[in-house]
């Protein structure tokens, strides 16, 4: 089983549905990632069958993310073999996302954490990156203290991002 202090981490499952809306139709929860909540819960299963199938293809995806004290769905976070982002192509992204009333208990930190060290000891992976944009001052900070570190900015649609990354120092 994978988990951190507070925090287990498992496949997503179909039955994560109910949460997994929760978690995408809230627009807060979407104001940095483009403003587009889902609005239908069959949205949210097609994005559980799409992480999923990443397990099967890439061998990684985002988990979910479980509070060890309640056993409560809170959100998801992880590794994703990304492509195609401010001209790389292909690459391992840590990120998460968190149902609101879970924000602003540091789960953000510890899972990023938890995924640059599994990426590194586990996967054996050379370098980890991350995307946030700039106004997100909190998944910036979350990513910094999880020891990524500002590459550069790029224009994500329109808005200002930060492109951050963090070598394997046994790869040095």
């Amino acid at each position: 089983m994978l988990q951190s202090a507070r925090l287990i981490y498992r496949e997503l499952l179909p039955s994560d549905d109910v949460a997994m809306f929760e978690l995408d139709s809230n627009p807060n929860v979407h104001r940095y990632l483009g403003n587009n909540p889902v609005t239908d819960i069959e949205q949210s299963r097609a994005v559980i069958a799409f992480i999923r199938q990443q397990y099967i293809t890439n061998g990684v995806g985002r988990m979910a993310v479980i509070l060890k004290d309640t056993g409560e769905f809170i959100g998801w976070a992880g590794l994703k073999l990304e492509s195609n982002v401010n001209g790389h192509d292909k690459f391992y992204d840590v990120g998460y996302r968190f149902i609101e009333r879970f924000w602003g208990n540091g789960y953000a930190t510890e899972a990023a954490i938890f995924f640059v060290n599994y990426g590194f000891e586990a996967l054996k992976l050379d370098k980890i990156n991350a995307s946030a944009l700039s106004d997100n001052i909190g998944s910036v900070k979350a990513l910094q203290n999880a020891g990524l570190r500002f590459v550069e900015t790029y224009d994500y649609k329109g808005e200002e991002a930060m492109w951050l990354e963090i070598v394997n120092p046994d790869r040095i």
